[in-house]
C-alpha cells in the first residue's frame, strides 16, 4: 500500500525507493557526527551509495513481505529524515517496532512528530495494526517528547538493550495501542 503525506511545504513523508540510495548516502553522511550517538556504530562504507543500495534493497524485499514500512522524509531531492516500522508482526500480536532520525539542521521544528503522527494514523487504519512499539536511550528527551506527543506511553526500562556507539546502552521503552 503506497505511502506518502505533506508534512510541510516542503518536506513530505513518503514510501523509501531505490532511488533514494544516493540521497540516503549524502544524509548519513551528512549527519554522520548528529546520528553516531544515537545509531549502531557504521563501518565507513556504510555513507556510500553502494551500501544504501544493499540496505534499501533489503528494506525493500522486507515491505514486500509485509515485515516493515520503510520512508524517508524528502525535501526536493534530498532526504531529510527516516522513519521506519520493522519488525511488523501479524497473527496474534499485530505489532511493530518504530525508529526514526531527522536531519540536524531540522530538529526542534515538530516535523517528526508530524511524521510520527502520520506512521500511527497508516499502522492504526491501513496496516491494522494493534500497537507499536519504540525504544529510546535515557537521555535522549527529543525522541521521547516525539513519542509523547505522538500518543505513546513509557511502559518500561531495558537495561543493555541495544548495542549504541560501540557500547551496549540501555533504553526507555514505549508502546501505544492503536486498537482494543
Amino acid at each position: 500500500m503506497p505511502f506518502a503525506a505533506a508534512l510541510t511545504h516542503d518536506v513530505v513523508l513518503r514510501d523509501l525507493t531505490i532511488d533514494d540510495a544516493g540521497a540516503l548516502a549524502d544524509a548519513y553522511a551528512r549527519n554522520r557526527a548528529h546520528l553516531e550517538q544515537w545509531e549502531p556504530a557504521r563501518p565507513d562504507d556504510f555513507f556510500t551509495e553502494a551500501a544504501q543500495k544493499r540496505v534499501v534493497d533489503l528494506q525493500l524485499e522486507q515491505a514486500a513481505g509485509g515485515k516493515g514500512v520503510f520512508l524517508v522524509l524528502a525535501s526536493g531531492d534530498a532526504v531529510v529524515g527516516r522513519l521506519n516500522l520493522a519488525d511488523i508482526v501479524h497473527g496474534a500480536f499485530q505489532s511493530g517496532n518504530l525508529g526514526y532520525w531527522i536531519d540536524a539542521g531540522l530538529t526542534g521544528r515538530g516535523l517528526m512528530t508530524l511524521a510520527v503522527r502520520s506512521l500511527v494514523d497508516h499502522a492504526r487504519d491501513g496496516l491494522r495494526l494493534h500497537r507499536l512499539q519504540a525504544g529510546t536511550l535515557p537521555y535522549n528527551r527529543a525522541s521521547q517528547t516525539v513519542l509523547t506527543r505522538a500518543g505513546f506511553e513509557r511502559f518500561g526500562y531495558a537495561p543493555r538493550y541495544l548495542h549504541i556507539a560501540g557500547e551496549w546502552r540501555d533504553h526507555v521503552l514505549y508502546q501505544l495501542i492503536l486498537r482494543d
